[in-house]
Parts: structure tokens; sequence; C-alpha cells
């Protein structure tokens, strides 16, 4: 049995695949949208991570309004952004940029912000943002220079994945861990399935 309704991922996140599969939901096509992520003046990273789901997956419509055979698909955005304060850390680009943000962390805490956006197939619009406060251990020279050199930091908000080698430098989470790895699933499943995505069509078929 095929699900009745499918779903356009406005991403090409191979974390955020992976924790879509862990729900059972596979997109049915991958749109990653290229958009500014510079923060507006005095942007809040709450507000930020909110913005930035909106419009991908707003381009995503856009992108797809003049291809029938996409007509009538879920879309599915999300931006993550870590910020200590009210100064969000975006995703590094080079070495100097990963380390700068991993000195900033070390030893403290910050919020990991993730925006929710869907939109269904009759053009409605839903968000919802998660929150997750987060504490890293004081980092040494040598774990820091370390984790650089692994590449793990690549492409990921703040300059770090929860879910490799980083996962060794937090002392404290609190709230979604999903979201920290770039997609709160509960919250996710709950927007899709709130507006008639069968989530649990899957489920059912998994034996």
């Amino acid at each position: 049995m095929a699900l009745s309704k499918k779903l356009i991922l406005a991403s090409g996140s191979p974390r955020r695949v992976e924790l879509l599969a862990q729900a059972g939901i596979e997109p049915d096509k991958l749109m990653p949208m290229e958009i500014d992520e510079t923060p507006a003046k005095s942007e809040h990273p709450r507000s930020l991570a909110r913005r930035l789901s909106k419009e991908k997956a707003e381009a995503a419509r856009a992108a797809i309004v003049s291809d029938p055979a996409l007509k009538g698909h879920f879309i599915l955005s999300a931006d993550t952004v870590v910020s200590v304060g009210r100064r969000s850390i975006g995703k590094p680009e080079r070495v100097d940029e990963a380390s700068n943000a991993l000195y900033l962390l070390s030893g403290r805490s910050h919020r990991v912000f993730t925006g929710v956006c869907v939109i269904t197939p009759s053009g409605k619009l839903r968000q919802t943002i998660v929150e997750t406060r987060v504490r890293f251990k004081r980092l040494s020279t040598v774990e820091i220079d370390s984790y650089l050199a692994s590449g793990q930091w690549r492409g990921k908000a703040g300059g770090y994945a929860i879910q490799g080698f980083a996962g060794a430098f937090v002392v404290k989470l609190v709230g979604s861990y999903t979201n920290v790895v770039g997609l709160p699933l509960y919250e996710t499943v709950g927007l899709l399935t709130g507006e008639g995505y069968d989530v649990h069509l899957n489920w059912l078929e998994a034996r």
C-alpha cells in the first residue's frame, strides 16, 4: 500500500533524510533550496530559524508550481540555528570559522533552534519552532584540533555534529536530541499527521 499523498523535502541534508527514515517517512523528492541565510540586523536566532524554514518551503512551492507531476505534494522544510545568547553561529565553511565556533561553545551552554515548516497540498502553511539547550565540556586544544581534523564540522550548524564525535563533548542536554541532529521528529511527525499525511501506513508495511 502506497501513501496516498507524497512528500517533497526542501533539503538535501542526509541527516534529515535519515531522521525521517527513522520515523518511517521516505520523501518522494529532495529539493535543496539555496537561499541567503544571513541573519538580519538584530534578528534573534529563534526568529532566524523560523524565517529560514519558511523561506525554504516557499521557495520549493514556487519551484514546483509549473510542474503538474508535483502538484498535490506536501512540502517539508527545516532550518537549524545554534546560538550563544543572541548570537547566531552559522555553518562554518572554513577551518578557522569552525575553530572559533568550538572555542566559543567550549565550557558553555548554548541553544539549538530548529524551525520546521509544512505546506499542504491545499497551500496551507504550518510552522513550529523547537528549542534544545546543550552544555559542552571545556574543550582542550587537542580535542578541538582533532575534531577539526575529522572534518565532521563541515556544513553543520554551530560547527559540530552531535551524532558524531562531538557527542562526547555534551555534558547536558535538555529537550529534543533529534532537534540538535537537525530535525525534531516528534514535532515534525505531529505537523505532518495533523495535516493529513499518513505516516503510519509505512509502519504497517514494515513487517
